[in-house]
């Protein structure tokens, strides 16, 4: 049985208008939960809701959609560092805990695989860690596009390498 602590919930799912396209969110009662990329199916969020809260009413007029829209166009335009909305991140203890490891990692710098699993104490994780990293729901808030091979090399980026090169361009960190 899947554990659901979304029932009876309010979900806000719905579209981003941003300088770099339309992406879609989805916002639970404790906050951001799920991000997509302007490349992938629209039909993410639903997933994310069959998933993780079956249930929950959904609506599409919340006032925090525009406000994540409004932090992803400072940040693209170059004037956010550090994102304020409030997470509520759905996966196992072991990807949470490398997405919080991401999540220190600061505006501007990068992180290889292996040193995030050094962080996290489990230092031979690296491929674990690129796995959690490749399943995060909430890409560029939770900074995933700053880990990097261990030789420096982009790996790897959901949203696609040109993209992740562009953010770390925008960070200063290329």
């Amino acid at each position: 049985m899947r554990y659901n602590r979304h029932m009876n919930e309010r979900l806000a799912i719905g579209p981003l208008e941003t300088s770099c396209g339309r992406y879609h969110a989805v916002f639970t009662a404790r906050g951001l939960a799920r991000l997509s990329f302007p490349t992938d199916d629209p039909s993410e969020c639903a997933r994310w809701q069959a998933r993780w809260a079956p249930t929950a009413e959904v609506r599409a007029d919340d006032m925090r959609l525009s406000e994540l829209a409004a932090e992803l166009n400072a940040y693209f335009a170059g004037q956010l560092r550090r994102f304020s909305m409030p997470l509520d991140l759905h996966g196992t203890p072991f990807q949470r805990q490398v997405w919080q490891a991401v999540l220190a990692i600061g505006y501007g710098e990068c992180r290889s695989y292996a040193a995030i699993a050094a962080a996290i104490g489990t230092p031979r994780a690296y491929r674990a860690v690129g796995a959690a990293n490749g399943a995060n729901p909430v890409p560029i808030v939770v900074p995933c596009h700053r880990l990097l091979g261990s030789n420096g090399a982009l790996v790897k980026y959901g949203g696609s390498l040109a993209l992740k090169h562009q953010l770390l361009k925008l960070e200063g960190a290329l």
